[in-house]
């Protein structure tokens, strides 16, 4: 995931100081050795980290913090703060165009995911900005390139304007910008060549393409797993097309973060866009302080609430917690409440989100395969089974049969049985709680009862 040896080297770092009532400057310096290597060894451009350490080191050695209340906690909220500054302080979007089409010009180099990422971009923006979008195949160079966006668009129910691959692209945005005049499109999205590498032919093609759109927003896809090359990249198109944002990529993967530090720093782009999976609904705004508090391990709690808010309908959702709290919560439930879990996102990324959850033993490892696991599980079960757990409960022959039936081990049915149990009997106990105890528990004053976790050979875990 996402800069996870950066997230667990900088929290080294900072275990260094973190509680100490009084720090001396070779309690400093020793930090930030943990805190130059980890962003070296994250492929931040050196220039950054000399600036961003230096900084960093001046804050942390005034007199108001070496002689102030803990100021272990005071050197981690400067480290924060100073990423937050690193990658622009403030979340940037889409400047649109009031009362007409808004043209936006996706470039970049071959790899980097531009082609896909214009259609996400597409999706998000009618879907929060309800726009009319209009995508562009103008790479005729690519094999492929205008197949796979016309099947991107056709996913997202997007539209594609695409003359093939034996017209100059000079042309196809002409009629392209056209066309969406006549048919009343207010967002168009053109997805341009890539190359290998950059070319004086990119670079004038770029320009006359820039030229006969004139789009309000011309935004860099950088794959995030290039480290500060991204950086040269970046200055490069920017020197001749005036970039006025960047979508990062690939952010789900296995990345070492010096891309995501280090452009805005040095080339004063913003980031404004990031992909977070390989979904074509997976992009979201980039917001520094909540990326710095993630590579920090602080979690991401605004973000997973968006993101629940998205994925799972209201009345849904309430309708589980009156079951679950009237404890006549069953399998078919079970499985009805994992589908929400599950359009989520992956488990790990999830439980990253959650303040510690990168600090986790084994959170890399958790495999969404487990949900799959419970699933054949339960539909190996007999429509009764599922209403009423209480008849597997009883009956070894029953479990044995579902055992079989989904080709796990008895272990795993005993344990998703007893999961139940546990979940059923702690939300009738919440349940018989007066309202003030369970505000009380919402808001920490009183611990929450959870099931001790446990996991069997083989098995899933909860």
């Amino acid at each position: 995931m996402a800069f996870e040896n950066l997230t667990k080297r900088l929290q080294m770092a900072l275990r260094r100081i973190a509680g100490k009532t009084r720090l001396t400057e070779n309690d400093i310096e020793e930090m930030m050795k943990e805190v130059r290597l980890s962003l070296l060894e994250a492929d931040v451009n050196y220039k950054v980290v000399k600036d961003f350490t230096a900084e960093i080191k001046a804050l942390a050695l005034g007199e108001k913090i070496m002689k102030g209340l803990n100021p272990g906690e005071q050197v981690v909220k400067i480290v924060n703060d100073e990423l937050v500054k690193l990658m622009g302080t403030d979340a940037e979007t889409i400047k649109f165009t009031q009362g007409k089409k808004t043209v936006i010009m996706m470039i970049g180099l071959q790899g980097a995911g531009k082609t896909t990422t214009a259609g996400k971009l597409g999706w998000f923006l009618r879907k929060n900005y309800e726009k009319k979008p209009l995508l562009i195949a103008a790479d005729i160079y690519r094999p492929a390139a205008i197949d796979q966006l016309v099947s991107v668009g056709e996913k997202l129910e997007i539209p594609v304007f695409s003359l093939g691959n034996t017209i100059k692209p000079q042309e196809i945005v002409t009629k392209g910008i056209k066309y969406a005049e006549e048919q009343g499109f207010d967002l168009v999205i053109i997805d341009t060549a890539g190359r290998l590498h950059i070319n004086e032919t990119l670079m004038d093609e770029l320009v006359d393409i820039k030229k006969i759109a004139k789009p309000e927003e011309i935004l860099l896809t950088v794959d995030a797993m290039t480290g500060q090359d991204a950086v040269n990249v970046s200055v490069a198109f920017n020197d001749v097309l005036g970039i006025t944002g960047c979508i990062l990529t690939k952010l789900d993967g296995d990345t070492r973060g010096g891309a995501a530090l280090s452009i805005r720093k040095m080339t004063g782009i913003p980031i404004k866009f990031s992909g977070t999976g390989e979904k074509l609904t997976e992009i979201e705004v980039f917001h520094p302080e909540r990326m710095a508090s993630r590579i920090l391990g602080m979690g991401d709690v605004l973000s997973l609430i968006e993101k629940a808010t998205e994925s799972i309908d209201e009345t849904e959702a309430m309708s589980m917690m009156e079951k679950m709290m009237s404890g006549n919560f069953n399998f078919n439930d079970l499985l009805k409440q994992l589908k929400m879990v599950k359009r989520m996102g992956a488990l790990s990324g999830i439980l990253k989100m959650l303040p510690g959850g990168s600090q986790l033993q084994n959170v890399d490892k958790v495999d969404d395969k487990q949900l799959i696991y419970i699933e054949a599980i339960v539909h190996s079960m007999t429509l009764e089974e599922r209403r009423k757990p209480e008849l597997l409960e009883r009956s070894s022959s029953r479990r044995s049969r579902v055992a079989e039936g989904s080709g796990r081990s008895t272990t795993e049915v005993n344990r998703l049985i007893s999961m139940l149990e546990k979940q059923t009997q702690m939300m009738k106990r919440m349940s018989g709680m007066n309202p003030t105890t369970l505000e009380k528990m919402a808001s920490g004053e009183i611990p929450k009862i959870n099931p001790q976790p446990g996991k069997g050979r083989g098995g899933f875990h909860y």
